[in-house]
């Protein structure tokens, strides 16, 4: 039966329910307006049950096998063998993952927000059609927030078929390691769920069709991680390019084209991972006039305006780095300028992580950058191997890296590659966005015998280079 032949009228529209829609709709609601989110799957999105939190749980459980095996070189004496139960690790995962979504569900009816599942489709400037299974409704807004997100972008020559040649979305999934997996695509997903299953006792190959891992991360970073991947018995390839492959059935064959040369690699699994489509098609974007690049990414200025009067679009749809807590910020953005506030969008001191081994997290500007924006950069670094916290964890790898202009004292950029890099972070992004002098942290207590002291060091360091 089709209903909803009359359009439902509301203030403001959220198409897709993922970390920048669900954000958004509850702060345009906390704001005053009358909130209607839809989503054609559930609450969450990508970020929450295909992304973000079922591969950091993966993630999370392989660290802690590697660490139980590894637990002799403390002292700590394991009897029996320590194994792997995926399917109780995926019911764990799957767990985690509904404590969220349903966290979200809580969220959306605190702030009275209406959730609506089906397929949007514009057939106006001011209106859009949502199509479920079981109904058909047009709902009329004054302001919308297309929250789309992003998709795996797939190869012609080596498409998904989710058995063999599998996508992030399946590799979440498995329910048996696999003795032997391909990873195509040495960027973060590829690295994180590699870095995973080998932990998980897979053999993993990463074919990289560029120079190195992480492709725009600074390479003393991305040595460390290099490195470690050795010591798991990881094998990378980098300028390695990928000419096709096919489901054997029992296996999948991936063919490669490495310093001239064919070569095949055979597994029980590849996992394709190089990079994310917009979700920008299907839905009459082109009906409307909102303007796309050339990639399919929807332009926006920089309070999250589109083309057209009262689009606004946030999140991986709308380019730039795709990260879901940029997404969340660009949300509260666009529904604080709907609100009629002077709000807009920053990315000075956007924190960049990747749950490599170790891990690695950035904020503001390398050196490189700094200088090419004008600034007199001063650089130092302070070894994890010299912080009494990392060696009590057994963890000593890397170092945290400050840079500063040396003119002004002001702090410009910081980067760690070590153990919990993920949380160290967040206390540079909070200096770079308050403005502060290097002296600042340098001058910040920190307690003993913890991590963060690594950024503390590293800035005692530089203050005394710029003071010379």
């Amino acid at each position: 039966m089709v209903v909803g032949d009359l359009a439902q009228e509301v203030d403001v529209l959220v198409i897709g329910a993922g970390p920048g829609g669900y954000v958004a709709a509850a702060r345009a609601a906390q704001l005053g307006r009358s909130v209607t989110i839809v989503d054609k799957d559930e609450l969450g999105g990508v970020c929450l049950n295909r992304g973000c939190i079922p591969s950091k749980a993966i993630i999370t459980a392989a660290e802690r096998f590697t660490q139980m095996k590894e637990a002799e070189e403390i002292g700590l004496e394991v009897t029996g063998e320590v194994a792997v139960n995926m399917k109780k690790l995926m019911d764990w995962k799957n767990g985690v993952v509904k404590k969220l979504t349903g966290g979200v569900g809580q969220l959306m009816k605190g702030n009275k927000v209406e959730v609506v599942t089906g397929d949007v489709f514009f057939n106006a400037k001011d209106a859009v059609r949502v199509v479920s299974e079981t109904s058909s409704q047009t709902y009329k807004f004054q302001d919308i927030i297309i929250a789309t997100g992003s998709r795996p972008f797939e190869l012609k020559i080596l498409p998904f078929d989710g058995k063999r040649i599998l996508s992030s979305t399946e590799a979440l999934n498995l329910q048996e390691v696999p003795e032997r997996l391909v990873v195509v695509g040495g960027g973060y997903i590829g690295l994180e769920l590699g870095t995973a299953y080998a932990k998980l006792g897979s053999k993993v190959t990463i074919l990289e069709g560029t120079k190195s891992l992480l492709p725009g991360t600074d390479d003393k970073l991305t040595r460390i991680v290099s490195r470690k991947l050795k010591k798991l018995g990881v094998e990378v390839i980098t300028e390695a390019m990928v000419q096709g492959g096919e489901n054997k059935g029992e296996e999948v064959v991936v063919k490669a084209s490495i310093g001239g040369e064919e070569k095949e690699f055979t597994a029980d699994y590849c996992l394709v991972a190089v990079g994310r489509k917009p979700n920008t098609d299907d839905i009459g974007l082109e009906n409307i006039g909102v303007e796309l690049d050339e990639r399919g990414f929807i332009k926006i200025d920089d309070q999250c305006r589109t083309s057209v009067e009262h689009i606004y679009a946030i999140g991986d749809c709308a380019g730039g780095a795709l990260l879901a807590h940029k997404a969340s910020y660009e949300g509260k953005v666009a529904a604080e300028v709907i609100a009629g506030q002077k709000s807009a969008i920053d990315y000075q001191a956007m924190p960049f992580v990747i749950f490599s081994d170790p891990e690695i997290a950035y904020t503001g500007l390398t050196e490189a950058q700094a200088k090419e924006e004008g600034y007199n950069p001063v650089t130092t670094r302070y070894s994890f191997a010299a912080n009494g916290r990392a060696l009590s964890m057994n963890q000593s790898e890397g170092f945290a890296q400050v840079v500063a202009d040396k003119d002004s004292g002001l702090l410009l950029g910081v980067q760690i590659v070590g153990p919990e890099a993920s949380s160290l972070i967040a206390e540079a992004a909070f200096a770079i966005e308050m403005g502060a002098l290097a002296e600042d942290l340098s001058l910040t207590i920190h307690a003993h015998p913890t991590l963060p002291e690594v950024i503390m060091e590293a800035a005692d360091s530089l203050v005394l280079r710029l003071n010379k």
